[in-house]
């Protein structure tokens, strides 16, 4: 029997919360500083299983880290791994695997890079076929298309151009665009996008990152510019509050609020962040300052309003627009969101499974979502499929009134371990 978590109806929260950092920052923020030339002092890093498994690869690769909570300091290789042969073990974290099997690819050593076995089920097969085709040697050791890789010696790329299908993760073309700096030629490396790129604001991220380190990128539509530049330590560097995380407290403000979420700001470099003003669509207030979001329910006590929205730049954070339909007035469509198939689990058959059993109706299709609200909410024991974002979303379907179990609740280790407790913080007890 899995352990289940039990969350009482949430009638009202208040206050504020302090949310740890971003994976997406912290995982890029460990790999840029082990490239680079320097040491790097990062504050506020994330510390949960994905970014661990970051650490314990950039260590097995011969870079030296010392770790104080979520104070980390790392020493960089100045672009070159010491280690030339090892086997890593990199769980589910996709924001691990991806940058790494990029970076790893010409450098010069012999590396297998697997995971779980969900991570096995994650394609990875686009990324291969780009590295090869400009000179890497990459080879899928199980099924062809998907982790296990082996990545055999090579250290000279055979173009100036790679181009790489940017329609099923953005973290294909943001591993590239890392690893470029490093193997572009003298006249640089034209990362070339094929077809529609899918989440662009993480590739946006990746790129201010890289300037922070030393390397500017410029593109134009389909073609990112990187030019051949060391990377060098900015000496320190604040991880941002995660926006994926912030919002599931930001749906709980506007829903039962008000609720203020610290760390995040109106200047936010997150594309998660704009999860706010799909908020405001449905008639939530939304105010933001320098390094907050407040968020409370609709003017005179009217319900958020269901909407129909495209979210493919921000499809973790439409998780969450998922969840509160079951809360809002008319019909919810989220569209875009293909990508949903290929995360933790199937996202899109995982979300429509939960919320039947609260009494939605729900219909999908490969890359959408209809969701109708039920007459009567009803409780229920949810599943969360060992994928962290279920389990932090179907939490919130308490805030429908109802009492909710969730199985399996320690899935949250992955990037947000003490989730529970910070929601409970938030919640007004009743009298």
């Amino acid at each position: 029997m899995s352990e289940i978590k039990h969350l009482e109806p949430i009638n009202a929260v208040t206050g504020s919360v302090q949310l740890p950092g971003s994976k997406s920052i912290s995982n890029r923020a460990l790999l840029l500083s082990a490239l680079a030339n320097g040491t790097t002092e990062l504050n506020n890093l994330l510390v949960a299983e994905d970014t661990d498994m970051m650490i314990g690869a950039l260590r097995t690769l011969g870079v030296q880290i010392e770790q104080n909570g979520d104070h980390v300091v790392v020493h960089g290789c100045g672009g070159k791994f010491p280690v030339k042969n090892a086997n890593l073990f990199l769980g589910n974290a996709g924001t691990a695997l991806r940058p790494l099997s990029s970076t790893l690819a010409f450098s010069g050593g012999q590396y297998v890079l697997d995971g779980v076995a969900r991570m096995r089920q994650r394609p990875i097969g686009h990324l291969v076929e780009a590295l090869n085709s400009i000179g890497a040697k990459v080879s899928c050791l199980k099924e062809e298309g998907y982790p296990p890789i082996l990545i055999e010696p090579s250290t000279r790329i055979t173009s100036d151009i790679v181009l790489v299908k940017g329609n099923v993760s953005s973290q294909f073309v943001s591993g590239l665009l890392m690893a470029a700096p490093l193997i572009a030629p003298s006249r640089g490396l034209i990362v070339r996008i094929d077809g529609e790129l899918t989440s662009s604001p993480y590739v946006s991220l990746t790129c201010q990152m890289m300037r922070q380190f030393g390397v500017v990128v410029s593109n134009t539509v389909e073609d990112y510019v990187v030019p051949s530049h060391p990377y060098l330590s900015p000496g320190k560097l604040q991880v941002e509050s995660d926006a994926s995380g912030a919002s599931y407290f930001l749906a709980l403000g506007a829903l039962c609020g008000p609720l203020k979420v610290e760390g995040l700001g109106r200047e936010s470099v997150q594309g998660d962040a704009s999860f706010v003003e799909y908020l405001a669509k449905m008639g939530a207030v939304v105010t933001r300052g320098e390094n907050w979001i407040k968020t409370a329910p609709p003017l005179y006590g009217h319900r958020l309003e269901g909407i129909n929205a495209d979210y493919r730049q921000i499809p973790d954070a439409a998780m969450t627009i998922a969840a509160i339909a079951p809360m809002c007035k008319g019909t919810t469509v989220l569209r875009g969101i293909g990508s949903w198939r290929v995360k933790e689990t199937d996202r899109i058959s995982a979300m429509a499974t939960e919320l039947t059993k609260v009494g939605c109706k729900v219909e999908t299709g490969e890359d959408w979502m209809r969701i109708d609200p039920p007459e009567q909410l009803q409780s229920a024991v949810f599943d969360t499929y060992e994928d962290h974002r279920m389990a932090m979303c179907m939490a919130l379907i308490a805030a429908g009134g109802v009492p909710v179990d969730i199985r399996n609740p320690a899935c949250v280790a992955k990037t947000f371990p003490d989730y529970f407790e910070r929601l409970e913080s938030v919640v007004v007890k009743a009298k």
